[in-house]
Formats: C-alpha cells, sequence, structure tokens
C-alpha cells in the first residue's frame, strides 16, 4: 500500500512538471534572505533559447502574490520572466516571515533590494523590471530611484504616495506616534509612521533615471489621482494613463487593457534585449 501511495504522488509530481513544460514555463519557489527573515517568492521563466527581462512583482498593503497572479501569467504569455513576491510582513496571507506590526516601507523597500541584488547575475534574465500595484507601487518607485543602471524601467499602479500624508495625520501633540495605530483597520506600528516620513517621496523619485509608467483611477477613493499627476511632472521620464471611473484596483475591460498597455511599455524599453 505504501509502495502505491509513492507511486500515485510520483506521478502526480510528474504530471505537473509535464504540464508546466508543456505550457511553455518553468515555475520555481524561491525563499531569500530580506528584512524580517525569509522572504517568499514565485519564479516563472517561460522556455526559450537565450535571457529575457525579468519583472518582479509587488503587491500592495495585506496583500499577498496571489492578489498580481494574472498579471504575472500575463506577462509570461508575452515573454517575460517573473518573481511574484510576498513582502515580509506584508500581508495576512504571507508565505514571506515578519508580521504587518514589523513591516514598513522601508523594510518591503530592504525585501526588494533583497531580490533584485538575488537575481542581478542571473544569466537567464537579460535586465530587471519591475512592477508595483498601490503601496507596491510605492516601493516600486523609490528602489527605482535608488537603483540607476540596475533597474531598466518600472510599472506603478495607483501607487500609494498618500500615505506620507496620512502617517503625518497621525503625529501626536509632542511630534510622536502612538505606539500603534490603524491604516485600512488594520494595526500597524510606531514604526511604520515613523519610516514613511523619513524622507520626501517626490525629492528621492526626482532622482530616477529609469522611464516610468503610472496607471491610475480617477475614482479612487484611497489614493487620490492628484499624488500621481504630481509623480509624472517629478520624475524625469514618466508617463501616466488614467482610468476613467475606475478605483483602488482595475476590474474588467481596465484591467486587460492595463496589462497590454503595461507589455507594451515593456517591450518598448527592452527590445533588443
Amino acid at each position: 500500500m505504501k509502495h502505491l501511495i509513492a507511486a500515485i504522488l510520483l506521478l502526480a509530481v510528474l504530471a505537473a512538471a509535464v504540464s508546466c513544460m508543456a505550457e511553455g514555463k518553468t515555475m520555481e519557489e524561491i525563499r531569500l534572505d530580506a528584512s524580517l527573515g525569509k522572504l517568499y517568492g514565485v519564479l516563472t521563466v517561460p522556455e526559450t533559447d537565450g535571457p529575457v527581462p525579468l519583472i518582479i512583482l509587488c503587491h500592495g498593503f495585506g496583500g499577498n502574490h496571489d492578489g498580481n497572479r494574472d498579471y504575472a501569467d500575463y506577462f509570461v504569455s508575452q515573454g517575460f520572466a517573473t518573481f511574484n513576491l510576498d513582502f515580509c510582513g506584508g500581508g495576512f496571507v504571507s508565505k514571506s516571515d515578519g508580521t504587518m506590526t514589523e513591516m514598513s516601507v522601508l523594510t518591503e523597500a530592504e525585501d526588494l533590494n533583497a531580490v533584485v541584488d538575488y537575481f542581478l547575475a542571473d544569466e537567464r534574465f537579460s535586465c530587471i523590471l519591475l512592477w508595483g500595484a498601490s503601496q507596491g507601487g510605492f516601493v516600486s518607485g523609490y528602489v527605482a530611484a535608488q537603483r540607476p543602471g540596475d533597474i531598466r524601467a518600472a510599472v506603478l499602479e495607483f501607487p500609494a504616495i498618500v500615505l506620507q500624508d496620512d502617517a503625518r495625520a497621525k503625529l501626536l501633540a509632542d511630534g510622536t506616534f502612538p505606539e500603534t495605530s490603524k491604516v485600512l483597520g488594520v494595526t500597524i506600528s510606531r514604526k511604520y509612521n515613523e519610516d514613511a516620513i523619513s524622507f520626501d517621496y517626490y525629492e528621492h523619485i526626482a532622482a530616477c533615471t529609469c522611464p516610468v509608467l503610472i496607471l491610475h483611477g480617477d475614482n479612487d477613493p484611497i489614493v487620490p489621482l492628484s499624488y500621481s499627476e504630481r509623480a509624472k511632472e517629478v520624475l524625469p521620464d514618466a508617463e501616466l494613463i488614467v482610468y476613467p471611473g475606475q478605483g483602488h484596483g482595475f476590474m474588467g475591460s481596465s484591467r486587460d487593457d492595463a496589462k497590454a498597455a503595461e507589455t507594451a511599455f515593456f517591450i518598448k524599453h527592452t527590445q533588443g534585449e
């Protein structure tokens, strides 16, 4: 009986591998050292003869890699490799170490830098591209500006630049923050707010040397469009696509259009790779 069970399990593994190969891609779960311990992500690489661009996908506050899976699948179908990560402490259903009361935008920036470092010399990839949504977009823009020459291009969906103003609004009369507070109903620590206002985001991204595509809905109840409009003016090389009626997250045809526009942007800036 034990041998039968082992044989069934082996067949299941082989079937999954064959299915993966039939779809023209390979997938690998990776855990690497990052800000609060081990960071988890899924690397997917299309079957090709040469190196391909790698897109690192960064989820928003409280999320995980599952929320970006349809984007990752689409990008791979268009010939890109993807690494779809869980930030340390970045969400409730995360496969990475850390808790949300330990997380901040700077711990997430440390995570993203660790991921870039991990793949930078990997010969399977011709260049590194960043994709981030909401707080993941904020962090992607931050890291892109930190690493001239390492990041070829970046896509920011409704980047949560408002989080700096939200943090400042929590300052107490003595200029400090409470030990804990809430963001979207989630408990976060003093460190989250302190890190959020420890730099000027617009001043920081003004040094970004790579092209950036920003996408934002004009009916976003969490991050007003004006934040992305200002980012577009501050960034040296930026485009802004506005989706009428869309909120904090794209739905329906707008989501499909965003994927296509982002792919075209990435192709434009990786031609010849």
